[in-house]
């Protein structure tokens, strides 16, 4: 399978950003992964629970792509974290090709534990030992079904330690950056990504 015949690529944002922060992967692809769905998700500053944030990024992609339509997904910072829920407990490993994390805490964070899981409901499930992750953990067979490969940074300041941002099954790749945007910024990132979105 060629670039031009993959599936469509689906990228997901994280907590503080918006679709505008895939620009640099987008110039460092050029087009050749079409068609592109970068849905904007409301995560409210994290008080949007992750489970119902991935709700709304499946209602995106079935809107755009059916319910059929195989795809590839890459999740940033807390977007990977939407994207494994949607995975795992949405029933999204159905018509899953290949899943890319990128400086998720998919292991969670220690930069969650002060804020209020009541108020911050999102955050809090990014915590350590959350309900959430604990029940992702729980039932790997859908991550095991799938192509899966995480990026981190192990210097990490906003998934502490930076070592926790890679999922329990799959590939792992430390990238030769140190700060978490950076992940998305620098082309000392952007193309090991982009070589992994074109790979067959």
């Amino acid at each position: 399978m060629t670039a031009t015949s993959a599936p469509p690529l689906v990228l997901v944002h994280g907590l503080l950003d918006t679709p505008a922060v895939f620009r640099g992967l987008k110039r460092e692809l050029a087009g050749r992964r079409e068609p592109l769905l970068i849905p904007a998700l409301p995560l409210r500053l994290g008080r949007t629970p992750v489970l119902e944030a991935a709700e709304l990024l499946g209602s995106h992609i079935e809107a755009a792509f059916g319910r059929q339509q195989p795809i590839d997904l890459l999740g940033f910072s807390i977007g990977g974290v939407i994207a494994r829920c949607w995975i795992q407990l949405l029933g999204g490993h159905g018509r899953l090709r290949r899943f890319i994390s990128v400086g998720s805490p998919q292991q969670g964070t220690l930069t969650a534990q002060p804020w209020p899981a009541r108020l911050f409901r999102g955050i809090g499930d990014l915590q350590w030992g959350s309900a959430l992750l604990e029940r992702l953990n729980r039932d790997l067979d859908p991550l095991r079904r799938i192509e899966c490969h995480s990026f981190y940074s192990g210097l990490d300041l906003v998934v502490l330690p930076g070592w926790r941002a890679v999922l329990p099954v799959g590939a792992r790749t430390m990238l030769p950056v140190l700060t978490h945007p950076q992940l998305l910024r620098d082309r000392a990132a952007l193309r090991p990504l982009a070589k992994e979105l074109l790979r067959p």
